[in-house]
């Protein structure tokens, strides 16, 4: 079996990996925890650039032709998931430190992940990665002011921790990648048959060493907010893809927002909700956040790839 075919059973099988790595870190978290901090850091960026080979300076110049796209999304993703975070921890009465991690994780901008899925799911990239940036810019204000009026707590956002994490795991990465396609063109034509391979290796050494670090916090976190969670997704998929097909028509467009809008920073989430709140458990939403929409996103990507 050549590498490049091995790289495509990866690809198709996306989801059974990522369920497999978590069943695995939460039985023996040992296996995953040391990919952890600055290597999940570079993971993710060398994931971007790999994304970036594959991507054409005009793939860029067609997104900024159709701006009300990236609008599109940064409306649903700054009206309708706080309102639903909002909706939901008073419909199931969840308690005050989960009801403000959940509004917290629903208030936060589209993630690094996102960009991922969107590159598995043969989803417009270039617009995955314009509209995690400026959701991440965006979020600079609308993250702690939309958690404060929803929650009654106000956050203070680092504007320039947000855009150096941004610039340095996203935009560089894509930048080089851009670059090299440009000026190597063969070679990294070459290079594009398996970066789709390793790019689900390492999703799932990212989700499982996040698993494995909180497993007794997952296991203990109550039903509830699992549920809660698991609606609050699946919903952001869901809305995300048909408004945006009812306005726009096209297929790859509205996977794309479906898949902006339905994953958020989690990571994100955490570190507020550490820095913010005296409640450590106020982190535990954002935590098991980040498993329900990489699974999510590994599900929606596997099916596209089946069709």
């Amino acid at each position: 079996m050549s590498l490049a075919t091995l790289s495509q059973k990866i690809t198709k099988n996306f989801p059974l990996v990522v369920v497999s790595a978590a069943i695995l870190s939460i039985i023996k978290p040992s296996l995953f925890v040391w990919f952890s901090g600055k290597l999940i850091t570079v993971g993710l960026g060398f994931i971007m650039l790999s994304m970036g080979l594959t991507l054409k300076i005009n793939d860029f110049f067609q997104v900024f032709k159709t701006p009300k796209w990236v609008l599109l999304g940064l409306i649903l993703q700054f009206t309708i998931m706080p309102l639903m975070g909002w909706f939901l921890a008073k419909l199931f009465d969840l308690p005050t430190f989960f009801a403000v991690g959940l509004i917290l994780v629903s208030c936060c901008p589209g993630g690094t992940a996102s960009n991922v899925i969107a590159f598995l799911a043969r989803a417009n990239l270039a617009l995955s990665v314009c509209m995690t940036t400026f959701s991440t810019l965006a979020a600079i204000f609308f993250t702690p002011f939309l958690t404060s009026f929803y929650s009654g707590s106000f956050l203070e956002v680092s504007a320039w921790g947000l855009f150096y994490s941004t610039v340095q795991v996203v935009l560089l990465p894509i930048i080089l990648g851009l670059i090299l396609s440009k000026y190597f063109p063969k070679r990294t034509s070459n290079i594009s048959l398996f970066t789709p391979g390793l790019a689900v290796v390492l999703i799932a050494l990212i989700v499982a060493s996040i698993i494995g670090q909180g497993k007794e916090i997952i296991l203990s976190s109550g039903f509830k907010l699992l549920l809660c969670l698991l609606i609050l997704h699946l919903l952001g998929f869901v809305i995300g893809y048909f408004a945006s097909y009812f306005l726009f028509k096209n297929k790859s467009v509205s996977r794309t927002i479906s898949i902006e809008v339905g994953m958020q920073n989690s990571g994100l989430g955490v570190v507020l909700a550490q820095q913010n709140f005296t409640n450590p458990m106020t982190a535990i939403p954002a935590a098991i956040s980040s498993l329900i929409h990489s699974i999510y996103g590994s599900v929606y990507a596997y099916i596209i790839n089946r069709k």
